[in-house]
C-alpha cells in the first residue's frame, strides 16, 4: 500500500509541475541598460498554468548573465496548495553573427497537497537554447532536463486510515525526472518581448511519456533600467 500511495503522489507531481520555463529572452534586443526583466506567462503544462518571473542582468566581462526567480501555479480552487518556484541563472555562452547559444541552470522547489498527502520537493532544471536572434524577432530550439531530487511525504490521517503502515518522511535518491524539447519564437518592440513556445516531454527512462506529453506557453517580458 505504501508503494501505491507513493506512486499516486509522484503522479500528482508529474501532473501539476511540468517543464515550461518563464523569462524567454531575445538576446539581440536585450541592452546593457535593461537591468530588470519582469515576466508574466500562461500555458499548458500537465494542465493550465500561469506564472510570474523576475530577472536581473549583471554586467560581466565575459558572458551576459541574468539571475532569475520564477513562480508558477496550476489553475484550481486552492491557489497556494500547489506551486513551483525556480531560482537560478541564464547565461549567453556563444554569439556568432545572429546565431546565439545560451544555458539556464535553476534550483526548483515545489509543493503539492491533496486529501491524501502533502509533498515538498527539491530538484533542478537545466536547459539549453540555440537559435537565430534579431532585434525584432527570434527563433530558437530548446532542450532540457527537470529532475526531482528529494521529496518529503506527509500523509494525511485519511491516508493512514485507508493504508495502515504507510510511511512518510524524506525519500532519496532522486524520485523522478523529465526530458523536454521544443521550439520558441518571439517578437520584440521597444522594451517589450512577446513569445510563444511549444514542445514535447518524455520521462527520464526515454520510453514512456506523461499523460499529456507536450507543453505550450505564451509570455510577455518588460525590460527596464
Amino acid at each position: 500500500m505504501k508503494n501505491l500511495i507513493n506512486c499516486l503522489a509522484m503522479l500528482a507531481i508529474a501532473l501539476f509541475f511540468g517543464s515550461v520555463n518563464a523569462q524567454t529572452i531575445n538576446w539581440a534586443s536585450l541592452k546593457e541598460e535593461n537591468k530588470h526583466i519582469v515576466n508574466v506567462n500562461m500555458g499548458l503544462d500537465y494542465g493550465f498554468t500561469y506564472g510570474l518571473g523576475y530577472g536581473y542582468q549583471f554586467k560581466t566581462w565575459v558572458f551576459p548573465t541574468i539571475a532569475n526567480i520564477e513562480y508558477s501555479n496550476p489553475s484550481g480552487e486552492k491557489k497556494l496548495d500547489d506551486f513551483k518556484t525556480k531560482l537560478g541563472i541564464h547565461i549567453r555562452l556563444v554569439e556568432f553573427n545572429n546565431f546565439q547559444l545560451s544555458a539556464k541552470i535553476q534550483g526548483v522547489f515545489r509543493k503539492y497537497e491533496s486529501d491524501m498527502v502533502r509533498l515538498v520537493n527539491f530538484g533542478s532544471d537545466m536547459n539549453v537554447m540555440a537559435g537565430y536572434y534579431r532585434k525584432i524577432w527570434f527563433f530558437a530550439a530548446e532542450g532540457g532536463f527537470d529532475k526531482a531530487i528529494v521529496t518529503h511525504f506527509k500523509h494525511s490521517q485519511k491516508a493512514e486510515d485507508r493504508f495502515p503502515g504507510v510511511v512518510g518522511g524524506w525519500y532519496l535518491p532522486a524520485t523522478g525526472g523529465n526530458y523536454y524539447y521544443g521550439l520558441q519564437t518571439g517578437f520584440s518592440f521597444w522594451k517589450n518581448d512577446i513569445y510563444l513556445k511549444a514542445g514535447k516531454v518524455i520521462n527520464q527512462n526515454l520510453r514512456t511519456t506523461p499523460m499529456l506529453p507536450f507543453y505550450a506557453q505564451v509570455g510577455y517580458n518588460l525590460r527596464f533600467r
